[in-house]
């Protein structure tokens, strides 16, 4: 019952199952097992949800909305898979439009068996779900005392996945912001972002082995062009982003000029780079909510 102490929020999706495995989800919601008296909440706003339910399995479909309402959760966030057809595929797998169970698209956290799966597994199954959530708590709260240990450096390809569910994660806050989801950084896939490491520098900033930030550059002449300042919004207001503008500038001894774009209310984009000297020059519209504003600066001496 300790697990309980900080109500969960479940956001429940029904991927292509059957439906046996919802009527369970609703059944632990009703009077009989009722969940809601240990604090559970079903709500359907991934923005307020703590753990994903899925039901069913992957198929061509529901690949993209399955990834957009995990990406639009808040971290930490755990994600369980419940029943057969989630946990594995089922019968299902072999099919030609079915990827196979939630892990093939998700990285799955509680895996909760049965077809279709009990109202009591099911409890069982976020109850260790919460468990694991407040672990996830704790240990994003213990990076915030590990900061003096932050390493910033140079990132490889190896990096792009973790630096894309990052980028991700903070572009959601920019989509809200100008209620525009047309925002490429959003759209971007791992293919383009390791395509993206043999023409650019990406740097990260690191703390307690887990990616907390990055930026990266590349070379047009003699200017370089800084782009997708990223730090994880945990960590906003404590210099990161600031730090890792000096590293990406040192990594271009020969550029005589800097510049990068961002937009009109990017506040917490524009403070890193105005504390370097960079200046707006010029501004574009570029969607109906949404003006790119571009800043620049010279190198001392050029």
């Amino acid at each position: 019952m300790k697990a309980f102490t900080r109500s969960p929020w479940v956001l429940h999706y029904d991927a292509s199952s059957c439906n046996g495995c919802d009527i369970e989800v609703l059944a632990s919601l009703t009077p009989l097992y009722d969940v809601e008296r240990l604090g559970v909440i079903n709500t359907g706003n991934p923005k307020h949800a703590d753990i994903f339910l899925v039901t069913g399995s992957v198929n061509a479909q529901n690949l993209k909305v399955l990834r957009t309402l995990y990406e639009q959760m808040p971290e930490p966030r755990v994600v369980a898979a419940v029943g057969i057809c989630a946990t594995s595929g089922c019968v299902f797998r072999e099919c030609y439009n079915v990827m196979g169970g939630v892990d093939t698209v998700l990285p799955v956290d509680i895996y909760v068996p049965g077809c279709a799966a009990r109202p009591e597994s099911i409890i069982d199954g976020i109850l260790q779900a919460v468990q694991l959530l407040e672990k996830k708590h704790a240990y994003m709260k213990s990076m915030h005392g590990q900061m003096k240990e932050m390493t910033i450096g140079r990132a490889t390809a190896l990096d792009a996945p973790e630096i894309l569910a990052l980028q991700k994660i903070v572009y959601q806050n920019e989509a809200e912001m100008y209620d525009d989801w047309s925002l490429a950084p959003l759209w971007q896939t791992l293919e383009d972002m390791r395509r993206d490491f043999e023409t650019r520098v990406f740097i990260k900033a690191v703390v307690g082995g887990k990616i907390i930030g990055s930026v990266r550059a590349y070379m047009a002449g003699e200017t370089a062009h800084v782009t997708r300042l990223i730090v994880h919004p945990y960590f906003w207001q404590q210099g990161i982003g600031m730090r890792l503008v000096e590293e990406i500038e040192s990594c271009f001894p020969q550029a005589r000029r800097f510049e990068t774009f961002m937009g009109q209310k990017s506040r917490h984009t524009m403070e890193p780079y105005e504390r370097r000297g960079y200046m707006p020059f010029r501004q574009e519209k570029v969607s109906e909510h949404r003006d790119r504003v571009y800043f620049a600066r010279d190198r001392e001496g050029a």
